[in-house]
Formats: structure tokens, C-alpha cells, sequence
């Protein structure tokens, strides 16, 4: 992967009750050739899921948005995404098929193997912010996730089960 070109992606996610009704909110940013800096928001909200779910899944998204592989810093305020990688808890998840020796069965397996898949196309590091503390982009994100889980009208999340992420 060499040339790529360089990408940082916020993400937040949030839910109202655990599970409720959730969003998520990304922001792309990119500094063109020209010096320009272009920015995209990506959000959407869902009837009935988990902070957690919302957490990976703006993630998986922003990762998909990008057309081509890239360079990423991936910032996000859930240590749940951020550690499972730095701390490489993925990969035991991984050899273990799935299972943690103490706890049993890793939860949000669908968006974990999603978030894998996406992930091979890009260098990405992971990058914790500590949320609600004013980063400008953390705080856009977790208004625009809020904002999304606030719709009226609020997409499946068709992942959860009734036994998922309590």
C-alpha cells in the first residue's frame, strides 16, 4: 500500500436506552492536492439497537465511504473499537473462533467480521479521544449520532437479537 492518499475519520455513536434508539455520526476529512480540506458527514439512526453496535458500525462506515484504499487515523471515543485493536484483542477474538476463554462469546460478531473485512483495504490506526471533551470533530460527530437516533423515521438494525449486547 504505498501512495495512499491520507484520511482521518472521526466516528461516534450513541444509543438512548442500551438497547434503544441509536445513530451514529461520521465526518471524513481529507486535504486535497490544492491544500483544500474536504469534509463529508455521514449519519443515520436506528430503532432499536446498542451503543456498542452504533460505535462499529460508524466505523464500518466511514471506512466504506472512502472509494479507494487510504492512509487512515480513526478517531473515536469508544474504547471498545479502539482497544480490540491496539490492545489486539481482535485477533484472539479471531483465533478463538469468535469466543473469549473468561466471558464466552465476543458480542457484535456480524459487525466485528464486517469491520475486518473493510479494515484490509486501508492502514488504519486507531485513535482514542477522550469524548465530551472539547475535540470539535468528537462533538459534531456525537451531535450528528444523536441527531440521527432522534428521527422519526429510524432504520433496523437488522444485527440485533434480543440476547445482543446487554
Amino acid at each position: 500500500m504505498e501512495n495512499l492518499s491520507k484520511v482521518e475519520i472521526y466516528t461516534d455513536g450513541c444509543s438512548h436506552g442500551n438497547p434503544g434508539k441509536g445513530g451514529y455520526g461520521v465526518i471524513l476529512s481529507y486535504q486535497k492536492e490544492s491544500g483544500d480540506i474536504y469534509e463529508k458527514e455521514i449519519s443515520a439512526g436506528y430503532e432499536n439497537t446498542t451503543n456498542n453496535r452504533m460505535e462499529l458500525l460508524a466505523a464500518i462506515i466511514g471506512l466504506e465511504a472512502l472509494k479507494r484504499p487510504c492512509e487512515v487515523d480513526l478517531y473515536s471515543d469508544s474504547k471498545y473499537l479502539v482497544d480490540a485493536f491496539n490492545q489486539k484483542w481482535i485477533n484472539s477474538w479471531v483465533k478463538n473462533d469468535w469466543n473469549r476463554p473468561k466471558t464466552g462469546p465476543v458480542k457484535n460478531v456480524d459487525l466485528w467480521k464486517r469491520l475486518l473485512d473493510v479494515k484490509k483495504k486501508h492502514k488504519v490506526k486507531f485513535i482514542w479521544v477522550k469524548g465530551h471533551n472539547d475535540n470539535e470533530k468528537n462533538e459534531r460527530c456525537d451531535k450528528l449520532a444523536n441527531q440521527a437516533a432522534n428521527q422519526q423515521i429510524l432504520l433496523k438494525d437488522e444485527g440485533m437479537t434480543s440476547s445482543e449486547d446487554k
